[in-house]
């Protein structure tokens, strides 16, 4: 490495962000970004660590950190670029919204602050764009096979582009009105703004690939007309069908999933017209999100752009701990408390709590009712159990409660069904090692396949699905 010592030397250093009294007023990014010189001082922490997990063991896509931030810290930023790529079709996105598993699994963690990979990772990028590097490369020969890809998320994307540089026909299949799938209609605008996904598909339909929005597989287009058009089919649906919670009163008004909640606001940032009727908004409203994940967290951050009055947020696993426990290791992903930028702008936390029932008023939800619960230690198998608390009742205020406790499966509407795939025991689409489904020439990857997960792993099946796609073309 340039500078075997650039840890010793240098502690790490992340981007500012804009100030929440300025940014909550409106839907713009909200990391700032560090100049090119103190990036490449961050680089330099990057050591000699001999087996870098960061690539082998955190990295879904197994990314080339050490490479690209050594060619960062050299100043050598075309070729950091290129290494970049060579493992990632979407590291605009990537490096602004992934959590940064290999972060987590830098050597460095086990006793200091990790390197900075993703910051780094997101201006190698985005100097790569303003520099005018990141160019369409269209395959050089044309192989005459047309390939389907049904949904244009992370999966579908970046699949899209590893056939088509291959010199495939493809065309995506998108059933909203514009493509990105849960990049443009389940992420917040603050978090990624939705030029950044329009930039790269502007990259992907000069190389030759199609999109086809507002046309929905199964129902526009039959799984036969589909077999029977195109040499292969890879479906990157993602997984939709969102967990709900049945329990006394859900059938009250103001109760709605995290994903229609955030997709109606980024349809409105995008310019939609969506009638005052149908708007789910929490202007002036209590507001309890339902679930600890990232969703909810994004949830907090839209309810406060739109005004809301309160807003807690209700998890029913324990509080984690601040730093690791001994049973969670590096370079493990460590279970530990973690404050998004959402919860840093106005939130209450309740932690081992449940809700019990929706008490509604003229058809509207009120308040939600909820019990503490108690979790038993760990048995055999690592398995908890919880238990109510006796006594531990209590109401929270609830105008408007947000469910976002995850998702089950992918949809098993008409194209599934329409081509008989098969699906396993938790309802994802069954597929083989080759990414092949029950239905010969169908193949599927991303969320659909794996359940509802994180963009870099749906950006490596994705690729990986395309290797597959292109092995059976070739028989």
């Amino acid at each position: 490495m340039g500078n075997p010592v650039g840890f010793i030397l240098h502690t790490r250093e992340d981007a500012a962000k804009r100030p929440v009294a300025e940014r909550v007023r409106d839907f713009r990014e909200i990391e700032q970004r560090l100049g090119a010189e103190r990036l490449e001082t961050q680089a330099s922490r990057c050591m000699d660590c001999g087996i870098p997990y960061c690539h082998a063991y955190g990295c879904p896509v197994k990314a080339l950190v050490p490479d690209w931030n050594e060619m960062v810290h050299r100043r050598q930023w075309r070729k950091a670029l290129d290494l970049l790529h060579s493992a990632n079709n979407l590291p605009e996105i990537t490096g602004r919204i992934c959590p940064a598993l290999c972060e987590a699994a830098c050597s460095l963690s086990i006793n200091q602050p990790a390197v900075s990979i993703r910051q780094i990772e997101l201006q190698i990028i985005e100097r790569g764009w303003h520099e005018g590097w990141v160019q369409p490369e269209p395959a050089a020969f044309r192989t005459g096979r047309k390939i389907a890809i049904i949904g244009s998320g992370p999966a579908g994307l970046s699949a899209a582009q590893q056939l088509a540089r291959r010199g495939h026909q493809v065309v995506v299949f998108e059933r909203d009105p514009a493509v990105g799938g849960v990049l443009r209609y389940g992420i917040p605008d603050f978090k990624l703004e939705k030029w950044v996904i329009d930039r790269r598909v502007e990259q992907l339909r000069a190389e030759g690939v199609a999109f086809e929005t507002g046309v929905e597989a199964g129902l526009d287009l039959s799984g036969r007309y589909l077999r029977s058009s195109f040499d292969a089919l890879v479906l990157t649906t993602g997984s939709r069908v969102p967990r709900d919670l049945k329990i006394a009163g859900r059938e009250l008004g103001g109760i709605h999933f995290a994903t229609d909640f955030l997709s109606q606001q980024n349809r409105l940032n995008a310019g939609e017209i969506i009638p005052p009727e149908n708007r789910i908004s929490a202007k002036d409203l209590n507001v309890v999100v339902i679930g600890g994940g990232d969703t909810g967290a994004d949830c907090i951050g839209t309810c406060r752009r739109q005004g809301a009055r309160e807003i807690r947020q209700i998890e029913i696993l324990p509080e984690p701990p601040a730093e690791r426990t001994p049973q969670n290791p590096w370079p493990t992903w460590p279970l530990i408390l973690r404050t998004s930028t959402s919860h840093e702008e106005g939130c209450e936390r309740l932690w081992s709590a449940t809700a019990k029932e929706f008490v509604g008023g003229e058809g509207r939800v009120r308040k939600l009712r909820c019990v503490k619960v108690r979790w038993s230690a760990p048995d055999a198998a690592g398995r908890s159990q919880f238990s109510e608390v006796p006594g531990s009742e209590f109401d929270l205020k609830a105008d408007l409660v947000l469910l976002a406790m995850g998702f089950l499966h992918a949809e098993h509407g008409p194209l599934v069904r329409d081509l008989d795939l098969r699906t396993d025991e938790r309802g994802n689409i069954q597929v083989n090692n080759s990414f092949a489904t029950s239905a010969r020439g169908v193949f599927a990857a991303g969320d659909s396949v794996l359940g509802a997960s994180l963009v870099v792993r749906a950006i490596g099946l994705g690729r990986s699905a395309a290797d597959a796609v292109d092995a059976y073309l070739e028989r």
